[in-house]
């Protein structure tokens, strides 16, 4: 079976969807399918990465958001899925490849849309006031209690009918589109068309191999941060709607209570410099290592730190987080997003705020090592990828132990 998946949003280097993409496809080349990733680049190219054929799409850059791209042709995409006749399609995008569940269902190709975020927290992340009832700018648009869910009901009623599936990751993720099912249900004349397809969740995984306890290194440990002092890590595109600040201002805090920590931030974007700046306010110990392109350094990374942070109230997975865990590292997470789902009892949750989050941190550190790191691990052993791959593959109505061209595959 030929499953072509299309994405905007597909970072040059890394980012949860790029991961996720190649991982998931990775699981049906194993089990004798032919993945095909379609994604923006800056020019039109075919390669082929780890056994999965990559298809770029000319796309311009979108500023301020760390290097990602967006598809404004959406014709040459379509016209792509001519060519390359997927016998399924999924879909990791709500903007501009929209339209591809509506070539799907003209050319009788089996459509899912992945939602690897909520259209309602975007727009609270973006547009100061949207939770508030504030109008937008103009003077124009709905006003209510909360006008972010209505817009985002609106505009995701427009897309959820285009595909035959929907696709979450952790109940957070699932529950714009739940409320959308039962607004359409119990409302007559709602003004909001279209009816919510079936809705499946599938969590995402990790690699347990790659991201391990045993890649703790004592060199690296001790370049991290001297004895007694714990290492408090961040991995993350420090870009707005990640909210690293919040883990600034919280290990601050951690620091003014009385425990030596050294804040650590892996990953660039376009708060960078102000991020930086930020904890230099402090007077915090700091390293800001900028991206890290070596996932095994990375690994060993977290392998060494002694807690993670994900303060990011609108995360819709976490695949760092899980990361962290997988290495044996408890994190940090807000409360509003879907990481306490993820992350279990294996880390804190605290409200997205520094003072809830500085508790959280010290609730962990306090914590015996050992006791934590195991847990930690234990917990990241629930999410193989292969458990991803054989529920996506059931979604498709295709058995995960059928081999290539065997039973209509190809």
């Amino acid at each position: 079976m030929r499953i072509v998946h299309v994405a905007n949003f597909y970072g040059p280097r890394s980012g949860g969807i790029r991961t996720a993409m190649h991982a998931i496809a990775r699981e049906y080349v194993a089990r004798g399918h032919e993945p095909v990733l379609v994604v923006p680049d800056a020019g039109a190219t075919t390669a082929v990465t780890g056994g999965v054929r990559v298809v770029t799409v000319p796309a311009p850059l979108v500023p301020g958001i760390g290097g990602y791209r967006v598809v404004t042709r959406p014709g040459a995409v379509r016209r792509l899925l001519d060519e390359l006749e997927p016998d399924r399609l999924e879909v990791s995008d709500r903007t501009t490849l929209v339209g591809t569940g509506d070539w799907a269902r003209a050319a009788g190709v089996p459509s899912l849309l992945m939602l690897h975020e909520r259209v309602d927290g975007l727009l609270r992340a973006f547009w100061p006031g949207a939770g508030k009832g504030a109008r937008p700018r103009g003077g124009t648009g709905v006003v209510g209690s909360a006008v972010a869910p209505v817009v985002a009901d609106r505009w995701n009623a427009a897309t959820f009918r285009r595909f035959d599936r929907l696709v979450a990751t952790t109940g957070f993720a699932a529950a714009e589109a739940s409320r959308l099912g039962e607004r359409l249900a119990g409302s007559v004349g709602s003004g909001v068309p279209g009816a919510v397809p079936p809705l499946h969740r599938v969590p995402l995984g990790v690699d347990l191999d790659l991201f391990s306890p045993a890649r703790h290194d004592a060199g690296t440990r001790a370049g991290l941060a001297p004895p007694g002092t714990a290492v408090v890590l961040v991995v993350s595109r420090l870009s707005g709607e990640k909210r690293v600040d919040l883990a600034i201002d919280a290990v601050a805090r951690v620091v003014r209570d009385g425990r030596p920590a050294r804040l650590v931030v892996a990953g660039g974007g376009p708060q960078l410099t102000r991020l930086r700046a930020r904890a230099e306010r402090h007077g915090l110990d700091h390293r800001f290592l900028g991206f890290v392109p070596d996932r095994t350094r990375l690994a060993t990374l977290l392998a060494c730190a002694d807690v993670v942070v994900a303060p990011g109230p609108i995360e819709t997975f976490g695949l760092a987080a899980l990361e962290a865990l997988a290495s044996g590292t408890p994190v940090v997470c807000s409360a509003t997003s879907a990481l306490p789902e993820v992350v279990g009892g294996a880390g804190a949750v605290g409200a997205p705020d520094p003072h809830a989050l500085a508790l959280a941190v010290h609730d962990v550190l306090d914590r015996p090592a050992a006791a934590r790191r195991e847990a930690a691990r234990e917990r990241a052993e629930l999410f193989p990828w292969s458990a991803t791959g054989e529920a996506m593959l059931r979604i498709h109505g295709a058995p995960s132990g059928v081999p290539a061209g065997v039973g209509g595959t190809r």
